[in-house]
């Protein structure tokens, strides 16, 4: 999606936000009172397990520290990589690929960039 939005408009704005996330304890508390929420476990988990796929922990806090604005352009993609490959989607279906943006490789794409 990245690369046919920059094919189609020229350039990209990214907002990212920085910081320390805080995540679900050892006993999975929060993971529990949610799956009790939503109602049970849902499709895409039961495959995950039928999988034998590991559970993720899951975010439950975030502390901003910055804030940058990032102009993305096809110059910008020459200096990225990939990530996230072979992922699949919830309902199973694979996943394209991440564009992996080294923040510390970037120089003019940086617009604005604001710490807490």
């Amino acid at each position: 999606m990245t690369t046919s939005a920059i094919k189609d408009y020229g350039s990209v704005g990214l907002i990212l936000a920085l910081g320390e996330v805080q995540y679900n304890d050892d006993k999975r508390t929060f993971q529990r009172w949610h799956e009790r929420l939503k109602g049970g476990k849902s499709d895409y988990t039961k495959a995950r397990e039928k999988r034998g796929a590991w559970s993720r922990f899951r975010k439950v806090g975030f502390d901003l520290k910055q804030i940058c604005f990032i102009k993305i352009t096809d110059d910008t993609l020459v200096k990225c990589g990939v990530f996230q490959t072979n992922f699949r989607n919830s309902d199973g279906s694979p996943r394209k690929s991440k564009v992996l943006i080294d923040i510390e490789h970037l120089d003019k794409e940086i617009i604005y960039t604001e710490n807490f």
